[in-house]
């Protein structure tokens, strides 16, 4: 991972200005403007090609002559410049992408377990993945009945087993503008309204997609990556949730949690964890 790699890379980047200093002489290094002009635009592929250069066929045209101090250090630096940039630039790139989470998954069809992976996507829902993820971070998810399964529509948890955790978390978080389409697979806020996303949770299952949800607001936040197929087994043996349905009321699971599910609904799909992996 990208952080743990920091101060590996700050050390083989300070040691090759270092040595690029002495090889140079005196005069202070000042990157050419190529890589400059590089840095600024973020253009990963013009990175490629400035580490490329550093070691171009130019190269052949000068191996029967000694490269100077001053060419050697200015290669080296030129290097190390790049190569910084380029690293900065990968650590963006990943934090921008989001971040993997596995679910861990019992009761699947009832009596099975499995584990799916989905990727927050907060270039998609910065506000939505936030709460996400921070809702991870606080093991949220341990323990979750998906207490709504539609075969062929959505999966729907996100309230929690014990009321008084669930208590902590009313607050509202603010809407994100839907970028992407409701496709099979994206992971998506419940909401009664405008502005009113907490913890409930969908996952899209319909092949087609559930394109008309865009309309209504519905911003998706993440997308499942590995493990769709488990998404699929979970349990829908109850249905609708009460009172259009024999599924559970979703009043009850609040004032109650787990103390009502558990006994009135024993086959409902739940997650043992849910963790990080990168």
């Amino acid at each position: 991972h990208p952080q743990s790699c920091r101060p590996i890379m700050a050390r083989l980047v300070a040691s090759s200005l270092l040595l690029a200093c002495w090889l140079a002489g005196s005069e202070a290094f000042v990157p050419s403007q190529g890589i400059a002009a590089t840095a600024a635009i973020g253009d990963r592929q013009a990175q490629l090609s400035t580490l490329n250069a550093v070691f171009s066929d130019d190269d052949q045209t000068v191996a029967d002559d000694t490269l100077s101090r001053r060419d050697a250090g200015s290669r080296i630096a030129m290097l190390a410049s790049a190569f910084a940039t380029t690293f900065t630039s990968t650590d963006a790139f990943a934090e921008e992408e989001g971040r993997l989470i596995k679910f861990e998954v019992e009761n699947l069809d009832g009596t099975g377990s499995g584990s799916f992976t989905l990727r927050t996507r907060p270039d998609w829902a910065p506000n939505g993945v936030q709460r996400f993820e921070t809702l991870t971070e606080n093991k949220f998810w341990d323990g979750c009945r998906v207490f709504r399964v539609l075969p062929g529509f959505i999966a729907q948890f996100g309230i929690n087993g014990d009321p008084q955790v669930q208590s902590k978390w009313r607050s509202n978080i603010p809407d994100d503008p839907v970028k992407v389409t409701n496709s099979r697979g994206t992971v998506v806020f419940a909401t009664a309204g405008p502005n009113t996303r907490t913890t409930q949770i969908f996952i899209n299952t319909n092949p087609k997609g559930n394109g008309f949800l865009d309309k209504q607001g519905f911003s998706p936040i993440a997308e499942v990556v590995e493990g769709m197929d488990v998404v699929d087994k979970l349990y829908a043996g109850y249905g609708e949730g009460a009172p259009q349905g024999r599924g559970p009321n979703q009043g009850l699971i609040q004032a109650k949690g787990n103390e009502y599910l558990e006994p009135s609904y024993p086959k409902l799909s739940y997650f043992s964890s849910a963790k990080f992996v990168n």
